[in-house]
């Protein structure tokens, strides 16, 4: 199975630097920024570096680096950001969509870390 990327979607453009974005961390092979449009108090978008259009493609051909490095920054910010889901913190949500029935807007792998507030369910229920 073949992956198209495309190196102008923007979140290309931003590893780039073409476009700023506020940071909340940065590392070897991620990099971790607020979404522009937040949909909870706590909206921050964690991306690798490398070229991978979704979870899966990340998960088939990324270097073991690179995972464990993306891995670790997804937990590091929801440490940071308070949300982690430990004594210290209410829990977050990580959603990472991928392809047409996922409804991905953006052909670069990204996961959400949303939090702050009680965010309701995932889906509703099947009609």
């Amino acid at each position: 199975m073949a992956y198209d990327y495309d190196d102008e979607n923007i979140f290309a453009k931003i590893l780039r630097g073409e476009i700023p974005n506020n940071t909340v961390m940065e590392t070897e092979h991620s990099l971790a920024f607020h979404d522009i449009n937040p949909q909870a108090p706590v909206h921050v978008l964690v991306v690798p570096k490398g070229r991978y259009v979704c979870y899966d493609h990340f998960a088939l051909e990324a270097s073991d680096a690179e995972i464990i490095d993306f891995t670790r920054t997804v937990g590091q910010v929801c440490k940071a950001l308070g949300v982690q889901a430990d004594a210290a913190g209410d829990g977050c949500r990580l959603i990472a969509n991928a392809g047409v029935h996922g409804v991905q807007e953006v052909p670069h792998l990204h996961v959400h870390v949303l939090g702050g507030r009680m965010l309701g369910r995932m889906l509703a229920p099947a009609e």
